[in-house]
């Protein structure tokens, strides 16, 4: 499999490059993204590529990939809500439509989170947001969308680009997972649960934050 990740020096994105180059089944990894990454092997392609809502120039690339794995995001805390949308829906929906003119046959990977709601009435930016770029993604002509819905991500490797906010809850993860184990799932099993979920194949669109840890296993 041909796999290209987005978002892969983020805590999510880093991890499925990892845990992708560890998979056999895996190739070819191709990451788009703004800066160098620190990771590197010779399954890894690194583009750098700015604008997130142009992809003119990323036709022969999408040809050649079976598969997106789309974990570009950013917390809602530290952007306004312009910045939010156009980064979490307005990046997602430009490449999705790119990648599905290039290459019809790709596998759409999008990672959302706990929260979101696909009908709007989420109190929360992040779950109007999220969902409603999950029911825009489910409304377009891919061949198979999967949406995984992960809650708290407890990181297992040190990424320099967590945000500082996101660094002092790191130490409260081990207790909430002790506490409510369903609203913790570690970066490692969440990539090994979406790189099965996209080679699987599988028939199920949606996958919570439970099943995404029993998948891992």
């Amino acid at each position: 499999m041909r796999i290209i990740v987005t978002g892969a020096t983020g805590l999510a994105g880093a991890e499925v490059v990892r845990q992708a180059i560890l998979d056999e089944d895996v190739t070819e990894i191709t990451a788009l993204v703004r800066k160098p990454l620190s990771i590197q092997h010779e399954k890894l392609t690194t583009i750098l590529h700015h604008d997130f809502l142009d992809y003119s120039k990323l036709t022969a690339v999408f040809k050649n990939i079976d598969c997106c794995i789309w974990c570009l995001g950013i917390s809602q805390t530290h952007v306004n809500k312009v910045q939010y949308n156009c980064i979490t829906y307005d990046y997602t929906l430009a490449a999705a439509n790119a990648m599905i003119q290039a290459n019809p046959g790709m596998t759409f990977m999008f990672l959302s989170g706990e929260g979101a709601m696909q009908n709007g009435k989420s109190n929360l930016l992040f779950g109007r947001v999220k969902g409603k770029t999950e029911k825009d993604l489910s409304q377009l002509p891919l061949k198979k969308l999967f949406i995984s819905r992960p809650a708290g991500i407890k990181p297992i490797h040190k990424n320099p680009s967590t945000a500082f906010l996101n660094k002092l809850v790191i130490p409260f993860y081990p207790l909430v997972e002790l506490i409510a184990p369903r609203y913790v799932i570690s970066s490692v099993q969440l990539a090994k649960a979406m790189l099965k979920i996209v080679k699987q194949n599988s028939e199920k669109v949606i996958w919570s934050n439970t099943e995404l840890k029993n998948l891992a296993q």
